[in-house]
């Protein structure tokens, strides 16, 4: 998308250098993009985030009109203003043209998740500042984890569309925390910023000759509809007993995870998760055999959904949920006395 391609050694296959493709062998203008790595990225690849780093700045020295050169443009404009500050025209640039960004040396992750599990916010603007201060730290040629934060407010504030992509059906994202942390936490951070709401879209690339996307709006029902939902998904579940149980309950999460950050699920899918999971009988009977932590979750999270209005529903299903969830409370209480 910048119009920057590896150079490959044809005896071992390795990339010993880059190089810039000509305006008029490319379908598009060279395009401003801003990467969030994770920890075992910046720790893996560290040569690969220094090659990114690189072709930043390649495609933004081109002596090319901002029509077809965004990058180039929004570097210059970066650098007038950074001058006015007393930066050299050096300094400026290095500046400017830090795109490539991940956590604190040492450290992992986005904060997000740990902020929603932890009640420590109230709207997704808190969850925006989080994904800010725990990723604002830039890499590349001659720099490792520089805190960069206001630089990244920077380029979080004129993006306007955000791509996670995936090469395997086998996990999506509600398959763990890390996909809302990192990419539900850019989209969350991007409208705090901006003020708007940026386009997402997911991309699946399990077939190479069939890659689709989705809207992230249109991949989180696109999940609900052919797993989370599946009643052969859940039975599957079932055979795990406590650790399926957990599963299941963790789904919720993720769920209201990625409402929290992007406000993608409806009132339907909450409705439809209380109702396949916390008043179908034979799946209480089950949660309570099995484990009834998660059942005990599953009602709390639903009401904490309930209670920061992301999901309107009527006062009777509130008050099952409230029943649900001091029964469990109870019946944790009891199993866990000390018979002393």
């Amino acid at each position: 998308m910048m119009g920057v391609e590896p150079v490959w050694d044809p005896r071992n296959g390795k990339v010993i250098d880059l190089a810039v493709l000509p305006l008029d062998k490319m379908n598009n203008p060279r395009v401003d993009i801003t990467f969030r790595t994770s920890g075992c990225f910046r720790d893996t690849f560290p040569n690969v985030a220094e090659m990114l780093d690189r072709a930043v700045m390649m495609a933004a020295a081109l002596q090319e009109p901002h029509g077809q050169n965004f990058l180039r443009r929004n570097v210059q404009r970066e650098m007038e203003e950074l001058a006015m500050q007393g930066m050299s025209p050096e300094e400026a640039f290095r500046e400017a043209s830090f795109r490539v960004f991940s956590c604190q040396p040492g450290t992992y992750g986005a904060g997000v998740c740990k902020a929603i599990d932890a009640k420590a916010w109230q709207t997704s603007d808190d969850l925006g500042e989080v994904y800010v201060d725990w990723g604002g730290f830039a890499y590349g040629q001659g720099v490792y984890g520089a805190d960069k934060k206001d630089n990244f407010r920077r380029r979080l504030k004129d993006i306007k569309l955000i791509v996670k992509n995936e090469d395997s059906r086998e996990y999506d994202l509600f398959s763990s925390d890390d996909f809302n942390s990192y990419f539900g936490g850019f989209i969350a951070a991007v409208k705090m910023e901006s003020g708007v709401q940026p386009m997402a879209y997911a991309g699946d690339a399990s077939d190479p000759d069939r890659v689709k996307y989705r809207s992230v709006q249109e991949e989180v029902k696109h999940i609900f509809r052919s797993r989370i939902l599946n009643p052969k998904w859940i039975e599957s579940m079932r055979a795990h007993g406590f650790k399926g149980a957990g599963d299941l309950s963790r789904n919720v999460d993720f769920a209201f995870h990625w409402d929290a950050t992007s406000g993608v699920i409806d009132d339907w899918m909450y409705q439809e998760l209380a109702d396949r999971l916390a008043f179908d009988q034979a799946m209480q009977d089950w949660f309570k055999e099995v484990n009834p932590y998660a059942l005990h979750n599953i009602a709390e999270r639903l009401l904490e959904a309930i209670s920061r209005d992301m999901w309107d529903t009527d006062p009777e299903t509130r008050q099952k949920l409230e029943e649900l969830f001091l029964e469990t409370e109870g019946d944790i209480e009891d199993t866990t006395d000390d018979p002393r």
